[in-house]
C-alpha cells in the first residue's frame, strides 16, 4: 500500500538559508523542509552558533514525542537533569520526552542537526535542577 501521508522532499543546500528567527536569538536555524513534507509530523533543522554563550538556553523541557541532536561541527555542553554532558562533532544524543536540560556552553563553530516530532513541539521553562558551570569565553570580537 502506498503511503501518501508524507511527501518526497529534496532541499538543495544552495536553496536553504540561515535564519535568526528561531527559538533562540543566539543561534541561527536552517529549515530542511521536513516539517512541510511530513505535514508537521517531524521537523529537521540545522542549528549553529551565532553569538557567544552568555546565559545559555535556561532550564527547560520540550513537549515532544521524539528528539535527537547530532553534532556536526564543534561542541556543546549540556546539563541533562544534574548530569553535565559534552557533545562533540559526530556525537548523537537522544533526548527522552520531558527531560529537563540546559545548553550552557558551545564552541564558535558549533553546528548540529536537530530532529523533533512533532514539528510544532513546545518548550516549557522549568525550575533550576542544579547550578550551571560558567561558559568558555570566546576569543575575538564575539567575546
Amino acid at each position: 500500500m502506498l503511503d501518501t501521508s508524507t511527501q518526497f522532499s529534496h532541499l538543495k543546500a544552495e536553496d536553504a538559508v540561515w535564519r535568526s528567527d528561531g527559538l533562540r536569538d543566539f543561534f541561527l536555524y536552517k529549515d530542511l523542509g521536513v516539517a512541510k513534507a511530513t505535514h508537521g509530523k517531524v521537523i529537521a533543522h540545522l542549528v549553529k552558533a551565532n553569538h557567544a554563550p552568555e546565559k545559555g538556553t535556561g532550564w527547560h523541557r520540550h513537549e515532544a514525542d521524539f528528539q535527537i541532536v547530532i553534532m556536526t561541527k564543534g561542541w556543546a555542553r549540556f546539563m541533562y537533569e544534574d548530569q553535565e554532558t559534552l557533545v562533540k562533532a559526530g556525537d548523537c544524543v537522544h533526548q527522552r520526552p520531558g527531560v529537563r536540560h540546559y545548553l550552557f556552553d558551545y564552541s564558535p563553530d558549533m553546528e548540529y542537526l536537530e530532529i523533533v516530532g512533532p514539528a510544532d513541539f513546545g518548550t516549557v521553562d522549568v525550575p533550576a535542577v542544579c547550578d550551571i558551570p560558567p561558559p568558555t569565553p570566546w576569543d575575538g570580537p564575539e567575546a
